[in-house]
């Protein structure tokens, strides 16, 4: 036997055929292909990025900025664009007698012209699948309304630019604290 100088060798893997054993590569990928396959047919929530994104309007800038950042997520992620403007419920102006049905009404169509107008100039661009709905109420639970019903998996608003919601509190502010959805605020 002839003395080795300098370092050891590790000993050699051995060369048997992994499959030969019964726990090589061949059953361990067929386990995996089983799981996966069970785990196919399982619905598992917020995977595939969301299928529901709702944007809220009401015709101010930052809600047009969010309306087209929501378009653009919707698209790249193949899912429903839910336009939604809540119609605010005036209970003091009904009782003094004005209209506040029909005011709420003018603005909810005038909203939807622009949104279509809208749409129709980026036509080809964004091909996006959406729905415009309106929900009464205040805006923060009218679009808390909203997500619930229309099981939105991402809401996506305006930055607020009224000086009191910096003291108070936003309705964007309110959105993430409730911690029930994705929110994403657009400046």
């Amino acid at each position: 036997m002839v003395p080795t100088v300098g370092r050891a060798r590790a000993p050699r893997p051995s060369r048997r055929p992994l499959a030969a054993t019964g726990t090589g590569v061949s059953d361990s990928l067929a386990a995996v292909t089983e799981q996966h396959e069970e785990h196919a047919h399982r619905f598992e929530l917020g995977t595939d990025g969301p299928k529901v994104v709702l944007v809220g309007v009401d015709g101010s800038d930052s809600s047009l900025r969010a309306a087209a950042y929501a378009a653009g997520l919707a698209r790249r992620q193949h899912a429903l664009l839910a336009v939604v403007y809540v119609q605010p419920v005036l209970a003091a102006g009904a009782a003094l007698g004005a209209p506040v049905s029909e005011t709420t009404d003018e603005i909810a169509e005038d909203l939807i012209a622009q949104i279509r107008a809208a749409a129709e100039r980026v036509k080809g661009m964004f091909e996006v699948r959406w729905e415009f709905h309106t929900f009464p109420g205040d805006p923060y639970n009218g679009l808390v309304t909203a997500a619930d019903e229309l099981k939105a998996d991402a809401v996506v608003v305006g930055a607020s630019q009224q000086a009191g919601h910096r003291l108070i509190g936003s309705v964007a502010v309110r959105l993430v604290k409730a911690g029930r959805w994705p929110v994403t605020v657009v400046p």
